[in-house]
């Protein structure tokens, strides 16, 4: 019997990376008008972006089913292993409760976790799972260590622009207006499973300062557990220049740090050019 880490597409990990870690990937959906995308399997972030970027249409995202967890977690079932099953936060999407809802008749074998967080900071939980089967826990440890250990993970990021959230009806279009007139950038994090304004700023170095603000007036980062930067679109030129700005406030650790991409569900409400760093609080 062997230990499978199961993960909904949100974290935003690539192929590549899914089958290093010996992962399995559950995507969910992206539409644009018509045409319907497995996230990260026939639309992989580039393309997304490009396509985002290259039409008129606004996507939309949909939530894995019941039905679709229940598939994977029988194949754990015939396999004779035991799972645990990361999700995007249940506040964000309805992943979790779905995998709920298919893992009652999986009792004692399917553990299912909320990471109360998305993209990089989802990402860090599933990193944290892969550490935690190598060193020999079982599904249900994990999954303990797991609800444990996510209240510490700390997401900032800086958004380049308001026009996808203004899409996405998350502001409104003359809020949006008056926030390109004035290049205003949001910072946000994600807090409690939910996303969260921090300040606005006048410009991309004012913001990443206030980013790097919290990042200091933090209990410090944990350079023993994961942690990561991340940016959405074709380009990580913006991510580049943050660090160069402040390479210093990550010293002691920059070596451990990972790079991901943004993908298709938390791409679609923050267009290109956010960067965000995400890690545990020590």
């Amino acid at each position: 019997m062997s230990v499978q880490i199961i993960a909904d597409s949100a974290c935003d990990l690539l192929p590549e990376q899914a089958k290093a870690w010996n992962i399995e990937i559950v995507p969910l959906k992206t539409r644009f008008g018509e045409e319907e995308y497995l996230d990260g399997i026939t639309m992989n972030h580039e393309q997304f972006f490009e396509k985002l970027t290259g039409t008129d249409l606004f996507p939309t995202t949909s939530q894995i089913t019941p039905y679709e967890c229940e598939e994977v977690f029988e194949k754990v079932r015939e396999a004779g292993d035991t799972a645990v099953f990361i999700t995007i936060s249940s506040k964000f999407s309805g992943c979790y409760q779905s995998a709920c809802l298919a893992a009652q008749e999986y009792e004692g074998s399917i553990y299912v976790v909320d990471s109360e967080n998305a993209c990089v900071g989802e990402r860090l939980l599933v990193e944290l799972a892969v550490r935690l089967r190598e060193e020999g826990k079982c599904a249900e440890e994990i999954a303990e260590i797991l609800e444990q250990k996510k209240k510490k993970i700390r997401l900032y990021a800086v958004l380049d622009m308001l026009e996808y959230l203004k899409k996405g009806g998350r502001i409104s279009s003359t809020a949006a207006l008056a926030g390109s007139l004035l290049s205003i950038k949001p910072v946000i994090a994600i807090e409690d499973g939910a996303i969260t304004l921090l300040a606005k700023a006048r410009g991309n170095k004012s913001a990443n300062k206030k980013m790097t603000q919290f990042v200091r007036e933090g209990q410090g980062i944990d350079y023993d557990l994961p942690c990561c930067f991340a940016y959405s679109g074709l380009t990580e030129e913006l991510l580049d220049q943050y660090l160069a700005n402040y390479e210093d406030v990550y010293k002691d650790g920059l070596d451990k740090f990972s790079r991901s991409s943004i993908g298709c569900v938390i791409g679609t409400h923050i267009g290109p050019g956010a960067i965000a760093v995400s890690y545990f609080e020590k």
